[in-house]
């Protein structure tokens, strides 16, 4: 009597097993990426939501001051803060690292009180951001201080891919 058994064979198991290694090895990689991407993108996000909320202030602030001798806008400058930030003054950034800012006595840190004021309680660690004001073109550049590959300001890190 010739029986032919009809199970699967050992070498049948290997082939199996391997391609469902290869396949899940692949899918880990790019799930790794494709996370990394999402944290790029949500960090250039909220440093583009800072950096739009201090542009509004400072353009609230210059249509406030208007057109002054320089002798009365560092006056009416300091009113029309209080103002704006209504008795709640920038925080002033100190120690700031080597990281390319350009003028240190223009940057402040986003506190807690400006966070909330500028409706960006998502953010996780406020004090990670340094904001530096540019008097005489009127912008505003935004720094990360943890950094993203060794880069630091938004224009920076919307170049990195």
């Amino acid at each position: 009597m010739n029986k032919k058994n009809k199970g699967i064979t050992l070498v049948a198991l290997i082939i199996t097993i391997t391609v469902l290694l290869i396949i899940a090895g692949i899918s880990i990689y790019n799930g790794k990426e494709t996370i990394q991407r999402a944290k790029l993108e949500e960090l250039k996000t909220n440093m583009l939501f800072i950096q739009a909320k201090a542009k509004e202030y400072v353009e609230e602030a210059n249509f406030r001051i208007g057109i002054v001798s320089e002798e009365e806008r560092e006056e009416k400058t300091t009113a029309v803060r209080e103002e704006i930030y209504g008795g709640q003054e920038l925080k002033l950034a100190e120690d700031i690292p080597p990281i390319g800012v350009m003028d240190k006595n223009a940057c402040y840190q986003l506190t807690t009180q400006t966070k909330q004021k500028w409706g960006l309680e998502k953010l996780k660690k406020e004090e990670d951001y340094i904001i530096e004001f540019n008097e005489i073109d009127a912008s505003v550049q935004i720094y990360y201080l943890p950094g993203y590959n060794g880069k630091y300001s938004l224009s920076d890190i919307e170049q990195e891919q």
